[in-house]
């Protein structure tokens, strides 16, 4: 069995694998709901708050939320948030939030939770034809500059979800994309 100290240790060198090895918190490389996934977030929380590890936006937003925080219920020690596994209801339905997808009355759509905790559908992308040139450096620049892209803060808008494409690519079938936004 472990002693306290090899179990502080183990979450250090987990987060420091991460930071070193450039993989954001929100691809985790342990499995949803494990203990070390949930140690990495508080102990990535810890470095953040202590000013020692500064997350890109998107961890910044799950630091923010309880997910690697525990409390008793039923005398049990569960975790209080899992953002990853999120599910709502929109018009009688079961969603996945902030999960994007295809269709829709544009080329891409969002289910989120707006400011009064209801479920919206966000509808976002070109529906001219356009294609979204992820590979391309200049063309990503050029977007990101047009768009504001760095200000774009509201999951609720159209804009902030085209901001991120890139990191979506891959599950909206787009060729190119990875751990980066526009």
């Amino acid at each position: 069995m472990k002693s306290f100290w090899q179990y502080q240790q183990d979450t250090v060198v987990n987060f420091n694998y991460h930071v070193k090895n450039n993989i954001p918190l929100h691809d985790n490389i342990f499995r949803v709901g494990s203990e070390a996934y949930y140690n990495l977030f508080t102990e990535a929380r810890k470095q953040m708050n202590s000013g020692k590890y500064l997350p890109e936006e998107i961890d910044k937003t799950l630091l923010e939320t309880d997910i690697g925080t525990y409390a008793i219920y039923e005398g049990n020690n569960v975790p209080l948030d899992s953002p990853m596994i999120s599910e709502a209801e929109y018009n009688g339905a079961e969603v996945e939030l902030n999960e994007p997808k295809r269709g829709g009355s544009k080329k891409f759509y969002v289910y989120v939770k707006n400011e009064k905790g209801n479920v919206v559908k966000i509808e976002f992308g070109d529906t001219s034809g356009l294609s979204a040139k992820i590979n391309d450096p200049e063309a990503r620049a050029s977007f990101a500059a047009r768009h504001n892209c760095a200000e774009k803060k509201d999951k609720t808008s159209a804009g902030y979800w085209s901001c991120r494409l890139p990191y979506y690519a891959k599950q909206l079938g787009l060729s190119g994309g990875g751990n980066f936004f526009w």
